[in-house]
């Protein structure tokens, strides 16, 4: 028998078997479901924090006060200042903005209704530097940071909380017994990582120093914090460096911290793979049982069939012929299963991103690795049966075992 011939008597062998044959490729159908699910989840796991990551600021640096050696918990760290900032601003080209911040939670109050709000004192360079869009009225200006103007830019959460589907635009709000005027609401954006600019409020950072929080300082307007935004991802590097070194000669001494979203966004893609990798593995175990369950129904088989076995050896046939049946027999079992299971694990991607924020995408890559895994595990567990049935003697395969 040629292995044309050899393959179409599997076939019919199987398909005489059917039900026999679909539960000796559950296994299979059920591990390549598994590994093409969790790889392509995986996969939109990334992409998705990639792209919130970004989304909420483009090429981005924060500066901190302490280093490495105080991690922010001594009591005698120096504070950053405006001054610092507008230092960054003026000699660091690879900086496009810079957004220095003060944050306090506060009570907003209008007509009886209340809200606690995280609210930001800081430039317009926030805009750009986080990535965030105004949708009604306007965000303020810097002739405003210099007059200390009583204005606010509200979430859209923190809107619909005080005004809900009224227009706030030119409408006070109070914040520490002192009336601010609203001139912009903010687009929404959502929530990532436990942080939330929808339930922000945004003030000109001068009017945060010396209305809300009454801060004052010898070296000038003391900040929490402060962001700013490289001119493109090529110069995080160097918009890092440089501002290390400007920081570093204004205070005599490194005595703050410059972390990059880029670094946060790594991290968090190789935790996401590592995860993935894992469950893929821990689902591809289910292959190997598979694998198993194909090798012990081949054995009952090859029992089942010792008298067909023994009379194609009396006419002729020879153990390289019998093997190769088995083997293959095995393999189309596998295969098929495989090619079943990945059309499973598609389809389940799918519906997760139906109704997850999760795109996953199956790489071309994964679905041929499958396939020939299970090709793989069908040859590697047939061999065993296979074997057996082609070593059988036919005068003993002819009398039934016997």
């Amino acid at each position: 028998m040629n292995l044309l011939e050899s393959t179409n008597m599997a076939v019919k062998t199987l398909t005489a078997n059917k039900l026999r044959s679909t539960l000796t490729m559950l296994g299979i159908i059920i591990g390549n479901a598994s590994v093409i699910s969790m790889v392509a989840i995986g996969q939109g796991a990334q992409q998705f924090t990639q792209q919130k990551l970004e989304s909420f600021g483009p090429n981005q640096l924060s500066v901190f006060p302490g280093n490495e050696n105080t991690q922010g918990l001594s009591t005698e760290v120096a504070q950053l200042v405006l001054a610092d900032a507008q230092a960054i601003a003026n000699i660091a080209p690879a900086v496009r903005e810079v957004a220095p911040q003060i944050s306090s939670h506060l009570q907003l109050s209008r007509q009886g209704r209340i809200s606690q709000v995280n609210v930001t004192g800081t430039t317009p360079g926030i805009l750009y530097v986080r990535n965030l869009r105004v949708r009604q009225g306007r965000f303020f200006e810097n002739f405003e940071l210099q007059q200390n103007a009583p204005v606010v830019i509200l979430g859209s959460a923190v809107a619909d909380k005080l005004f809900g589907s009224e227009n706030p635009l030119g409408q006070p709000v109070q914040m520490n017994n002192l009336s601010f005027q609203v001139i912009g609401v903010m687009q929404a954006k959502g929530a990532f990582m436990g942080a939330n600019p929808d339930e922000t409020a945004y003030v000109p950072i001068t009017t945060m120093a010396f209305q809300l929080t009454g801060r004052r300082s010898p070296l000038g307007i003391p900040i929490d914090y402060l962001e700013l935004s490289a001119q493109d991802r090529a110069s995080i590097r160097a918009a890092a460096f440089q501002t290390t070194n400007i920081l570093t000669r204004r205070r005599g001494k490194k005595d703050f911290m410059v972390a990059a979203n880029k670094s946060v966004q790594d991290l968090v893609n190789q935790v996401t793979g590592a995860l993935s990798l894992v469950l893929a593995s821990i689902a591809g175990i289910s292959l190997v049982v598979g694998g198993i369950g194909i090798m012990n129904i081949m054995l009952v088989s090859v029992t089942e069939r010792t008298q067909e076995i023994g009379l194609r050896k009396a006419i002729g046939a020879t153990e390289q012929a019998i093997l190769t049946q088995f083997l293959i027999e095995a393999i189309i079992l596998s295969v098929a299963g495989g090619l079943v299971g990945t059309g499973i694990g598609v389809g389940g991607a799918l519906i997760v991103g139906m109704f997850t924020p999760l795109q996953p995408s199956v790489p071309v890559g994964s679905i041929l690795l499958a396939a020939g895994v299970s090709g793989s595990i069908g040859l590697i567990f047939g061999v065993a049966p296979a074997r057996q049935a082609a070593r059988l003697d036919p005068i003993t395969a002819l009398r039934g075992g016997n």
